[in-house]
């Protein structure tokens, strides 16, 4: 190959490897496989090292980092850098949209730089938004000539930055040269994404480093490498979201008519994130338009729940007025633009002072230890409250009444306390011991021995052996609060779904002497509740009728709100797909230990009401309920031990007596055998049907549905915002699917 042939050579590989890159790094749309893309890159490496002068300005070798730097250059940066205000409520987000908007309505529809563009008076009288979602990364300014990238600069103070160029070339994200040959200064966040931060404290780990406390600490680390090459080993991706300056004139001459439509100046920031994007750049497509604060309010919402479903870390909402024209007119304060605001999410991580620690005792008898704390603002609501677990987690954390916390709360999840800052420590703090007796009762209190598998052949010889439990319990049954606490269990959403019968209403109606066990309920007349306090006529009638309506109840609810320790919902929906085994078990009509064909064929089973109930139930044995494919251990001796108790039954009998009945259960009988021996597990929201609803239906197709993932998970159906579920399947290789692939499987 002549010169001529090498130079055309270097242009089609440079060319095609920057066409890969964008499609892979911008479009999310890969073209070609890796070995591909490596094959390619290694061609035009070797060319380039031959014929170093063909080099071109926008070589993607030039990503693998230069020599390393003994320290960064400063540069100043050609239009100064600001930073949004913070707001922390929306009450806060209100007050800044009622600031700008008197502003905008002082003005005179004029600005420094000329009169106001037709449409910009319009939006003068109405104001829209374009909310961004802020990244929790590293700012940059990158800088392009005639369409190639020059230099690429820290934030710095605003004014004056660090020349970063060579390390952020390393990122495949950042074109080395435009889709079009213009002049411009645009800026950005780099961030390094979840899965490549765990990747990287397993390799510090190994190498017994200090780790990355979060990605935020591990891009800022990476971008002030001075090696490059250092640079280059940690995959920092970057979205650009704003264009401090654009000339449309270019070396070769101005551009054309066509060209100015296509890359002219945008009157609005939605139209400049568009023309980002054509110019090659990476945004974050997740931006919108809203024209209120109640839209910008729900658009936040919206990412609060779903931030935990992102790869990248995300502390809130960038939210600008769209036109750029107002946003001109409006200007700067001394440190920020008027024209918009950063929401901050609310902390999912804050200290306090733990106050006291007090004991609560739940249905299974476990005492719980609670710590009284200061009130404090944690993931958008006021926490007083944290559990701390057991005595074996106060110990190992070694945390004091008064001591200085960090408390935790993610989502739904009751706060915890994960840290001591001992520091802060007195010496006044007080050492806190779990009771000798039960708080509520006065009842004796114990840990449980817990039975453990041997885990070598050596302690085999020696059979099982015997641990305690974290847990301490009350050992007395008839314990207040362990009643109070399965009365709720019973009357919940999840149980017989009895409206209006919450914690306080229980409470109330076991401090009188109305109710002292559930079954209880069933007995309760309109003249109980009347004379009580929070009770009204119409409230003591539509508790009535919602106890009235809760006494037809499928078999698996029923068993759930039983609140037998270890039988969880879909543990019950096992049992009652399989009381035909329960019957045959019973009747010795086979060997307990054979499997039945058609096992979930419920059609002719005799069980069809409460009395079969304690009939059949109470006869079975620990090995037989394993027998059910789902039944472990635990839940196997938690049944036997709760149907051979004498009490229980008589439970049982009153509440038949009472009119609790059994629906038909038609809705578990299995329609065909399509989903037979796969076993499903639901994360996120679902579109076209409930969650109970997509159950069922993997129930009647002969499937399974588990609430934790597994090696031995079929398949995870994950809708809109999946949560942790979705992330374990990926890295345990389980199958995922969407809901449309989900329906197929019916078809």
């Amino acid at each position: 190959m002549d010169k001529i042939g090498v130079k055309n050579r270097i242009e089609k590989l440079t060319a095609e490897i920057n066409k890969l890159r964008y499609e892979y790094h911008i479009l999310d749309k890969p073209d070609a496989t890796d070995e591909v893309y490596d094959s390619l890159t290694r061609e035009l490496k070797e060319l380039e090292e031959k014929y170093p002068e063909l080099k071109l300005p926008d070589s993607p070798i030039g990503r693998i980092g230069g020599k390393p730097l003994s320290k960064f250059q400063k540069v100043r940066h050609q239009v100064r850098q600001w930073s949004f205000d913070d707001v922390f409520s929306f009450g806060e987000l209100g007050k800044w949209e009622e600031k700008v908007s008197r502003l905008i309505n002082k003005f005179s529809l004029t600005r420094p730089s000329g009169t106001l563009s037709q449409r910009e008076r319009g939006d003068v009288f109405y104001i829209d938004f374009c909310c961004e979602l802020k990244i929790d990364g590293l700012k940059v300014i990158l800088t392009y000539e005639n369409g190639i990238f020059i230099r690429g600069a820290t934030r710095g103070d605003g004014i004056i930055g660090e020349d970063v160029t060579n390390n952020l070339k390393t990122i495949s994200s950042i074109p080395l040269k435009l889709n079009y040959p213009v002049d411009c200064v645009v800026v950005g966040e780099c961030y390094l994404g979840k899965d490549e931060l765990n990747r990287i404290n397993e390799t510090r780990a190994g190498r017994k480093e200090a780790l990355f406390a979060n990605s935020r600490n591990a891009a800022a680390g990476t971008i002030r490498q001075l090696d490059p090459k250092v640079a280059a080993s940690r995959k920092l991706e970057c979205f650009i979201y704003d264009m401090d300056y654009i000339s449309l004139t270019r070396s070769t001459g101005t551009l054309s008519q066509r060209e100015r439509g296509e890359y002219g100046i945008p009157e609005t920031q939605i139209e400049e994130l568009e023309l980002l994007k054509k110019l090659g750049f990476n945004i974050n497509e997740e931006y919108k338009l809203c024209k209120n604060i109640e839209k910008i309010e729900e658009y936040c919402r919206k990412w609060i729940e779903k931030r935990d479903s992102l790869n990248y870390g995300l502390d809130g909402i960038v939210i600008k007025i769209n036109s750029n024209g107002i946003q001109k007119a409006l200007g700067y304060t001394g440190k920020s633009p008027r024209w918009g605001v950063a929401y901050k999410f609310p902390a999912e991580k804050v200290t306090t002072v733990v106050e006291d620690i007090k004991v609560q005792v739940g249905r299974t008898g476990a005492l719980t230890p609670l710590a009284h704390l200061r009130p404090v603002s944690v993931a958008g609501s006021t926490v007083s409250r944290a559990t701390l677990h057991n005595e074996d987690e106060i110990k190992r954390l070694d945390i004091r009444i008064g001591d200085t916390v960090v408390v935790r709360k993610a989502g739904d999840i009751i706060p915890e306390v994960v840290e001591v800052i001992k520091n802060l420590r007195t010496g006044n703090e007080k050492i806190f011991h779990m009771p000798a007796r039960c708080p509520i009762c006065g009842g004796a209190v114990s840990r449980e021995n817990l039975e453990v598998r041997p885990l070598s052949t050596e302690t085999t010889k020696r059979g099982r052996t015997s641990k305690t439990s974290a847990a301490t319990y009350c050992l007395n049954p008839k314990c207040f609060a362990v009643e109070k606490e399965k009365i709720i269990h019973f009357a919940s959403k999840k149980g017989f779904n009895i409206d209006g019968m919450g914690e306080k209403i229980v409470e109330q109606l076991m401090n009188e002497g109305i109710i002292s066990n559930a079954a209880e309920i069933f007995e309760l007349e309109k003249g109980d509740l009347e004379p009580l306090e929070r009770f009204a006529e119409k409230s003591a009638d539509n508790l009535i009728a919602s106890i009235e309506k809760s006494k037809k109840i499928a078999l698996e609810k029923f068993l759930f709100a039983l609140g037998i320790r270890y039988l969880g919902e879909e543990s019950s929906v096992l049992i009652s797909k399989n009381l035909a085994i329960i019957e045959k078990i019973y009747s010795n009509a086979i060997n307990q230990k054979s499997k039945i064909k058609n096992q979930n064929d419920n059609s002719k089973c005799k069980i069809k009401n409460l009395k079969d109930i304690i009939e059949y139930f109470s006869k079975i044995n620990k090995e037989q309920w394993m027998g059910i494919k789902g039944i472990g251990e635990k839940s196997a001796e938690s049944l036997v031990d709760w149907f051979s108790d004498k009490d229980n039954l008589k439970l049982l009998e009153k509440m038949d007596r009472l009119g609790v009945k059994l629906e038909n259960y038609s809705k578990l009988l299995v329609a065909n055998y399509k989903l037979q021996n796969k076993t499903f597990v639901l994360t996120g929201e679902l579109e076209n049907f409930t969650r109970d609803e997509a159950k069922d239906m993997i129930r009647k197709a002969g499937g399974d549905v588990s609430g934790s993932v597994s090696a031995k998970t079929d398949y995870v159906v994950a809708g809109e915002n999946p949560g942790s579920k979705y992330d374990k399947a990926k890295k345990l290789g389980v199958g995922i699917i969407n809901e449309r692939e989900f329906k197929r499987l019916f078809k």
